[in-house]
């Protein structure tokens, strides 16, 4: 998904109290989706406090994963990778800041893709001592795919054991314009019935969990702050990324075209895998069942051949 729609300044807002009806749909999600034994922490960073939602045992060998969301969907949305991965390894989703979710900003304003990689470096090393220093795999889906990606240019293989990126969007290609074009009412001027009408229409009206779709538009009302946003990674760079990276790409997605990007992706990640996820949009990704398990498939194929720690 792309950064959530917001017409207020750049930067990082001030600490405005989420709307009460976000909390409790927020909730619910958590109640209802996420598997028993699911735990939620705070993080403390430089650019404010962090909410993490984690699962999965602490003490697992296995290279701990760290999910963060498209924008506007909260870190509730990766219920389903929490849940599979959970059995064998621990799990951490965050909350954007400056997004819909629990994370609350402060201290520093988020300006640059330099602080927005720097308040996720603050997590990941914050997680990192509850994994005895182990690398995580870092995964993202849309905008969070575009941090990620950023974030493993920055950080380099000796700080990520694996890279995954879902549907990056501003990453290898562009937005596809008529995506573009029928996301501008919602940029303008978000509401929750403009935010449901833009995924019955990207998604051609597939049935989106109920209690997932009254977060997302509920996320409509939350405090506004224009995200940071940027060009497409340096192509340089790109081919000199030496962490091992799997991309799955939407095969129905309309915000980006599947086969111009993973021919991108070829030309400029050599260590990539490349893969669609069949039947998928944008927003169906990750939370449709059947995209979900194509989805834990790759996972567990991509995450099994990862170095030994």
């Amino acid at each position: 998904m792309p950064p959530s729609p917001s017409p207020g300044s750049a930067g990082t807002p001030g600490a405005v109290p989420p709307p009460a009806p976000f909390l409790a749909a927020y909730d619910e999600v958590l109640t209802a989706r996420w598997p028993e034994g699911t735990t939620t922490s705070r993080i403390p960073t430089p650019y404010g406090t962090t909410h993490v939602t984690s699962h999965g045992p602490a003490d697992a060998p296995a290279p701990p994963v760290v999910l963060l969301p498209g924008g506007g969907a909260t870190s509730t949305v990766w219920h389903a990778q929490a849940a599979h991965l959970g059995r064998k390894r621990r799990v951490h989703a965050v909350d954007l800041i400056g997004e819909p979710g629990r994370s609350t900003p402060g201290g520093r304003r988020i300006r640059s893709v330099a602080d927005l990689t720097g308040w996720l470096g603050a997590v990941l090393e914050a997680l990192g001592a509850e994994a005895d220093g182990r690398r995580p795999v870092l995964a993202g889906h849309s905008y969070g795919a575009w941090i990620a990606l950023h974030h493993a240019l920055r950080a380099g293989p000796r700080h990520l054991a694996g890279l995954v990126l879902v549907d990056p969007t501003q990453c290898f290609t562009g937005f596809r314009p008529g995506y573009l074009l029928h996301a501008l009412p919602l940029l303008l001027r978000p509401t929750p019935r403009r935010a449901r009408a833009f995924l019955t229409w990207e998604t051609s009206g597939a049935d989106l969990d109920a209690d997932w779709l009254r977060l997302y538009e509920e996320g409509s009302r939350f405090p506004a702050v224009r995200p940071v946003t940027g060009p497409r990674p340096d192509r340089e760079a790109l081919c000199e990324l030496a962490v091992p990276t799997l991309v799955l790409l939407a095969e129905h997605g309309r915000a980006l075209d599947p086969v111009r990007t993973a021919r991108a992706v070829d030309r400029t990640l050599p260590h990539a895998s490349t893969y669609p996820i069949p039947g998928a949009t944008h927003h169906t990704l990750p939370l449709d069942a059947t995209a979900a398990a194509e989805i834990n498939r790759r996972l567990d194929t991509f995450l099994a051949a990862l170095p030994a720690e």
